[in-house]
């Protein structure tokens, strides 16, 4: 038996959202998310939580200039594809994939297909170039990210923030010096599944929240092992660090962290391949479960909220399906057991991309505080198993 890593956090100021918020779902309309206009009200109505600074805002009509650092990463494919899509948005002007075989197998795909293949330094050199997304394998991500904000440039940085603390410390303390964004890619941010569930904690709509379960898993093949056994975070540091991040937004910064973790097969590889956490604070239990060997995982997938006047659970996460239950009507929302309807949003990412153009056209301010991704990146480390270094 593998003993439980228990480390105790450092307590960090809470990231929750403001008093403005979205309407709970009593209305049931639905937003077209396929509009910029439609998004920002959707934003307008999410609110917003502690800021940076505001960016230097482009003119309404100009595009923003963006490029991409790396293919390789699980989610490469879809930020590229999302970002060329709003071409009304962003100019996209190249792609740094510097391993030849891998570029020759991506390049005539659809998302790739007619896209510039740069060095770093020539995408860092376009003119007026603003934006990078860091898309390269997890254990370079940190080392793109560093030379990008060291650049100026704002980032979409994949998910999980690097194999330690320190070196994503080191880019957000320089990507605050030069006064640049970083927007990590956890997937679950503009999920209204996941956004119903943020703005009922806020509002009390559940009383006094007690416990959070969630549920992220799948079942992957040996090629699929191989490759994410070279991390010791195995599937927690893999899948379980975007219900972290939406942990955190929902509950705040816990105060301890404890990891369990667990390998099924090891005559065959080293791979962590069902992992429990446990976050405790301090009226609250909360526990992520992330394995690599469930049938049919992303059927499962799920996050529950259980308070003193009510229950939601999400199940599945995308095209999310969510079950509210009450002890008596509240805030527009019938006694007992009901699902919910909810606004859609077409693809995983375009609520990143259309929020990064919100920003850098000064329509909004950006919602996510450096504090927020260094308290994230923490416990992802350490419900993953990992010290912190």
């Amino acid at each position: 038996m593998v003993p439980p890593n228990r480390v105790k956090t450092e307590p960090q100021s809470v990231i929750k959202p403001s008093a403005d918020s979205i309407q709970l779902s009593d209305s049931h309309k639905e937003f077209n998310m396929t509009t910029r206009r439609n998004f920002l009200s959707f934003l307008s109505a999410l609110g917003t939580y502690n800021v940076l600074p505001k960016c230097q805002a482009l003119s309404g009509a100009a595009k923003i200039k963006v490029g991409q650092i790396g293919t390789k990463h699980a989610h490469a494919s879809g930020k590229i594809g999302t970002a060329r899509k709003y071409s009304e948005l962003y100019e996209f002007v190249g792609v740094v994939e510097p391993d030849d075989t891998q570029w020759n197998r991506v390049k005539d795909s659809a998302p790739y297909k007619g896209v510039a293949r740069m060095t770093h330094e020539q995408l860092l050199n376009v003119k007026d170039l603003q934006f990078v997304c860091i898309e390269t394998e997890v254990k370079n991500l940190i080392d793109a990210a560093q030379i990008c904000v060291s650049a100026g440039k704002h980032i979409h940085l994949d998910k999980p923030a690097g194999v330690n603390y320190s070196g994503f410390e080191k880019v957000i303390a320089t990507a605050k010096k030069n006064k640049v964004l970083v927007q990590m890619g956890y997937m679950f941010r503009y999920n209204p599944g996941f956004q119903f569930i943020f703005n009922s904690i806020k509002q009390g709509l559940l009383g006094d929240v007690f416990e959070v379960d969630g549920v992220i898993s799948k079942k992957i093949g040996d090629a699929t092992r191989k490759q994410l056994a070279e991390y010791a975070g195995g599937t927690m540091f893999e899948l379980g660090c975007h219900l972290i991040d939406s942990l955190h937004v929902a509950m705040g910064t816990p105060d301890r962290v404890t990891a369990f973790p667990r390998t099924t097969y090891p005559d065959k590889d080293s791979l962590v391949d069902n992992m429990l956490a446990i976050f405790d604070y301090p009226k609250a239990t909360a526990t992520i479960r992330s394995a690599m060997i469930e049938v049919d995982g992303f059927r499962r997938r799920q996050f529950i909220v259980v308070g003193s006047e009510g229950t939601i659970i999400l199940r599945p996460l995308e095209k999310p399906v969510l079950e509210l239950t009450l002890e008596a009507a509240k805030d527009g929302q019938a006694k007992g057991s009901h699902f919910v309807k909810l606004p859609t949003l077409e693809g995983r990412y375009d609520g990143d991309f259309l929020e990064m153009a919100a920003v850098l056209k000064g329509e909004k301010e950006f919602p996510f505080s450096y504090q927020h991704d260094l308290d994230v990146q923490k416990s992802v480390l350490l419900g993953s198993g990992i010290k912190l270094t």
